[in-house]
């Protein structure tokens, strides 16, 4: 299995699982698997979301394919914006606005402990099947890099002293939540197939 289709239509998340699989494995996207739809995301976790997008692709297709979903869980905002990290502020804003209702919320917070935390969903003749990663961490008090998308310019992760967004590629995968998942995926696919 040299092929998945990845059920997601942004391309900074694309670039990214492309960087953490280094050629071993070719990512079609929505978009380059001629597939032109928005998939909602209607449930209240990160692993039902995951689901709804692997498997409605999966049913158009009857291809493998796998999506993820991510959320940013704060541990004095009780683990918010969570689920609806994307989705923090009202449709038509951007991950700006989400960023400055982050700060915002954490203004009088002495704790800023954080995790981003990823759920990958693959589908296959088998079923679904979930993959998670973690990454520990911590909000600042202002948004440092220009890398990165999402609230990578506020997150430093544990044992980092730099954000995501001012690290290269190769650095945040050193720590990526997203990289701790797909290599759970790619362990599962090597084991299903035979490969060690």
């Amino acid at each position: 299995m040299n092929t998945l289709i990845f059920a997601t239509n942004n391309p900074n998340k694309v670039q990214e699982i492309q960087s953490i699989l280094q050629g071993s494995m070719n990512v079609v996207s929505l978009a380059d698997a001629g597939i032109n739809i928005d998939i909602p995301e209607p449930h209240d976790t990160l692993e039902a979301n995951a689901d709804e997008k692997s498997s409605t692709i999966y049913q158009l297709t009857g291809q493998y394919c796998f999506s993820e979903d991510t959320g940013l869980e704060v541990e004095a905002l009780n683990g918010m914006p969570g689920v609806r990290s994307a989705r923090f502020v009202e449709p038509g804003e951007n991950y700006t606005d989400n960023i400055e209702k982050l700060l915002h919320h954490l203004q009088h917070h002495q704790n800023r402990k954080a995790r981003f935390r990823t759920v990958i969903s693959l589908i296959n003749e088998t079923g679904a099947h979930q993959f998670e990663g973690v990454c520990e961490g911590s909000i600042i008090n202002e948004r440092r890099g220009e890398g990165g998308f999402g609230y990578d310019s506020v997150f430093v992760p544990k044992g980092a002293s730099t954000t995501f967004a001012e690290m290269t590629m190769a650095e945040k995968n050193k720590f990526s939540h997203r990289k701790k998942a797909m290599s759970a995926l790619i362990q599962y696919l090597q084991k299903l197939h035979g490969k060690s």
